[in-house]
């Protein structure tokens, strides 16, 4: 699918999308819970509906009900009926074969876990290292998927490598919650990405779980008997006195640091439904923002943003190695920044949905922005106008929308191939724009 963008002026207000990584930690959470979840603000991405796929894979039911007009309310019950054995299916999501992969093998059958595009090509290692020192086997396809499990895991002190991704601590984490009969330890070293470590311990404790974290180096889990101790559990009248927990899916960050970089460069807009305490890592593209001279002004649950000044911000300097994901809308922000940007963390891209460090050089290249590689840095020269022209996405859903960002000001339309990459995180990410005010030209058959 291809999507043109014309230049324009946007303004108005948005509701940032649900956090995905909010969203698929709930469903596997909701999945461990001995009773039934109510996920209030449910995420619809890509990503989002294979969590919801591989929890009812694994014994759960779900059901969607709307009983307030539009609002989505999810319904999770763990039936535990049988145990599952067959393929669950983790689409192209890091987080879902990394959080999943720990929590399937607390069953005692075989499963399969594959995957699609992109996550085929993402290395898997790390299971073959850690999961038999739990009393997993495991095969690989040459420390990629699809790889073969049978459990069940048994939680054990354990020391791991958390250079590459956090994800597989926040799988172990979840899966030692559930399965620990006495206090276990992980140990980490050179842990990445602490944020989102952050935010799965402060979900895992909304479900009742005790996990203490020492300086990001060693985590201590208590076995949790039942979550009694959880303040948010109800009591649902429609289903005989059973345990109902509540689970309210937050705004994303991700997401919207592409509306509110938009906002810094083609006008003033409030994004709401963010979280100002949120622990998501890249609610740190509010001190990029400042740094570069844009007016920000935040509310209760909302954020405004004004345009630059006379059009152009001011260089700046950002670490993104523990929020990897803001590299695209950063590099589309330091466009319009007079002078030289640097970005750090550049060593934390080459394992997503394409090298983006590669992907964002060749593509902002197309637009005139020259970006530099050095080592661990990305240095992006900006204050030149930016050309209206043909990219793509590389199937990379960040990649598109930085560069949809990036053409609000272009000096004339840009057109963005496989823009449908989108679907996979943001699925309204264009229709939102054309609301903010964005002549934006999508397919006849575009659904979203």
């Amino acid at each position: 699918m291809t999507v043109t963008v014309h230049p324009s002026s946007i303004g108005g207000a948005i509701k940032a999308p649900a956090s995905k990584s909010s969203m698929q930690r709930a469903c596997a959470l909701a999945l461990l819970n001995e009773g039934e979840t109510m996920i209030l603000n449910p995420g619809k991405s890509n990503d989002d509906l294979a969590a919801l796929e591989i929890v009812q894979k694994l014994g759960a039911v779900v059901s969607i009900n709307t009983p307030t007009g539009s609002v989505e309310k999810l319904r999770i019950k763990n039936e535990n009926t049988k145990a599952f054995e067959g393929e669950i299916n983790c689409g192209e999501s890091g987080l879902g074969i990394r959080m999943f992969a720990p929590i399937a093998a607390l069953s005692s059958e075989e499963i399969i876990i594959n995957g699609e595009g992109s996550l085929l090509k993402r290395p898997m290692h790390f299971f073959d290292e850690i999961f038999p020192q739990l009393g997993i086997s495991i095969q690989t396809n040459n420390g990629y998927l699809p790889i073969k499990i049978k459990g069940p895991l048994q939680p054990a002190d354990i020391t791991i490598d958390g250079s590459l991704s956090s994800q597989f601590l926040t799988g172990l984490l979840m899966a030692f919650g559930k399965a620990a009969t006495k206090p276990v330890t992980i140990t980490v070293k050179d842990l990445k990405s602490k944020p989102y470590i952050d935010l799965t311990l402060q979900m895992m404790s909304a479900f009742g779980y005790n996990v203490e974290n020492a300086d990001y180096e060693k985590f201590l889990i208590r076995p949790s008997f039942g979550f009694a101790q959880d303040l948010q559990n109800t009591i649902d009248p429609s289903t005989s006195l059973s345990m109902l927990r509540t689970y309210t899916v937050e705004g994303d960050w991700s997401g919207a640091a592409f509306l509110l970089v938009a906002g810094a460069i083609a006008g003033t807009i409030t994004v709401a439904g963010l979280d100002i305490n949120s622990a998501q890592a890249d609610k740190a593209i509010l001190n990029a923002l400042k740094d570069c001279g844009a007016e920000i002004t935040m509310k209760e649950n909302s954020v405004i943003v004004n345009s630059f000044s006379g059009g152009w911000g001011e260089a700046f300097h950002f670490n993104a190695t523990d929020c990897p994901d803001l590299f695209p809308p950063l590099v589309a922000l330091a466009a319009y920044c007079r002078g030289t940007s640097v970005i750090e963390g550049v060593n934390r891209l080459q394992h997503k949905e394409s090298n983006r460090a590669v992907t964002l050089q060749a593509e902002f290249g197309k637009m005139g922005v020259e970006i530099k590689l050095q080592g661990d840095k990305m240095m992006i020269a900006g204050g030149n106008a930016l050309k209206g022209t043909t990219v793509q996405s590389h199937h990379d859903h960040r990649i598109a929308m930085a560069c949809a960002v990036a053409a609000l000001k272009a000096n004339k339309e840009t057109m963005i191939g496989e823009a449908e990459a989108v679907n996979k995180s943001y699925p309204d990410f264009f229709n939102d724009l054309k609301l903010l005010g964005a002549d934006v030209s999508l397919p006849i058959n575009y659904l979203h």
